[in-house]
């Protein structure tokens, strides 16, 4: 793939109008037409409106305390043993591309609407998601729930991101993975997994029941998305 993703692609269109942006996902380059803010208040009331993937009855932040605060990343604890290198670069892509658009990727003050060429619709970025989580011992962690990739990148650019903290999440509705004892030391950053590779250390066999679907109350979180190395095999 060359050197895609390693350099900021972004064409200035002023003539009158909002800068336009570009970037690497994928293999494609993707361009970002329109950017629309929502404020801290939308985002946390949003957030009270996600469901579990498997049962759309279940609120598991409806009741809990959620904040945006700067956590450093070294704080916040992963629960994937792994991160992928073309992810990494991707992620900075679409930061310089949002920096060129005024918007801090490691600074929202809510939430952004993004448009996109070859999209059918909107894609919604938010915050990393942060939730507070009792361990069996006793411990209390900070778990990366949503933004692993997001995390590196600010540990590698040595940036404190202002992430979505939630505590009081139900005692049962626990993030379907434990937290890697060890934190980002036992991270490593791979190309591609080699059969076996241990991703995840699941809390219980029916660990998708415990799943957050973000896209219960936003558009298309996660998107636009290359090809996780998850998918790659040495």
């Amino acid at each position: 793939m060359g050197s895609r993703g390693l350099v900021p692609l972004w064409v200035g269109l002023r003539e009158g109008k909002a800068l336009h942006s570009y970037f690497y996902i994928g293999g494609m380059i993707l361009h970002i037409t329109k950017i629309k803010r929502f404020s801290q208040g939308e985002l946390i009331d949003r957030l009270r409106r996600v469901t579990l993937l498997t049962d759309k009855s279940v609120y598991p932040y409806k009741d809990a305390y959620i904040s945006l605060e700067r956590i450093s990343a070294d704080s916040l604890m992963p629960a994937q043993y792994y991160v992928c290198s073309e992810i990494l670069k991707e992620v900075r892509q679409l930061k310089w591309a949002l920096q060129a658009e005024g918007v801090d990727m490691f600074g929202l003050d809510g939430y952004v609407k993004m448009w996109i060429d070859g999209e059918d619709a909107p894609v919604d970025l938010l915050p990393v998601i942060v939730e507070e989580s009792i361990e069996n011992n006793g411990s209390v962690v900070n778990i990366i729930n949503d933004g692993m990739h997001r995390c590196c990148v600010a540990r590698l650019d040595w940036l404190i991101p202002q992430v979505v903290f939630v505590r009081g999440v139900p005692k049962g509705l626990p993030y379907y993975a434990y937290p890697i004892p060890g934190g980002w030391d036992k991270v490593s950053i791979v190309d591609s997994l080699s059969d076996g590779f241990l991703k995840k250390w699941h809390r219980i066999k029916d660990y998708k029941s415990l799943y957050r679907n973000f896209n219960s109350a936003f558009d298309n979180v996660g998107k636009p998305r290359g090809t996780d190395c998850a998918d790659r095999k040495k």
